[in-house]
């Protein structure tokens, strides 16, 4: 959420001072060329950069930090987890997780009436 956040600000900031080029170019300073509008929201968004930045500087250190134990938790549950996806078999013949009042998490299988018919192939006609 906060890379789309980041982008869009970027994106929004890096637009900002083309909206009046010709204005800018008359003028003394590039600031000059800008409505009140414009330089408000230019303003507003070098603001939110300059605060965003410690976080997504410590995202990163955090992404780099958690990247290999990421890799060492796949390479070591991947064959379980693979395992684990053949016994289901397919995820939409199961009514989504319940918790009990002891804690435990049960996944209820659909009865063949509750499961929706497959989407018909092409070429073939449902009727």
């Amino acid at each position: 959420m906060k890379r789309i956040v980041l982008t869009s600000l970027v994106a929004f900031s890096l637009a900002a001072p083309v909206a009046g080029p010709a204005r800018a170019q008359d003028a003394g300073t590039p600031d000059e060329g800008l409505s009140l509008m414009e330089r408000g929201a230019q303003m507003f968004l070098e603001g939110i950069l300059r605060e965003m930045e410690p976080a997504m500087r410590d995202l990163r250190d955090l992404a780099e930090d958690m990247g290999p134990e990421l890799r060492r938790f796949v390479q070591e549950m991947g064959p379980a987890f693979g395992e684990l996806m053949g016994k289901i078999d397919d995820l939409s013949a199961y009514h989504p997780p319940e918790m009990l009042p002891n804690g435990d998490i049960i996944m209820r299988r659909k009865t063949p009436d509750e499961i929706e018919p497959a989407p018909p192939k092409e070429g073939e006609i449902d009727i």
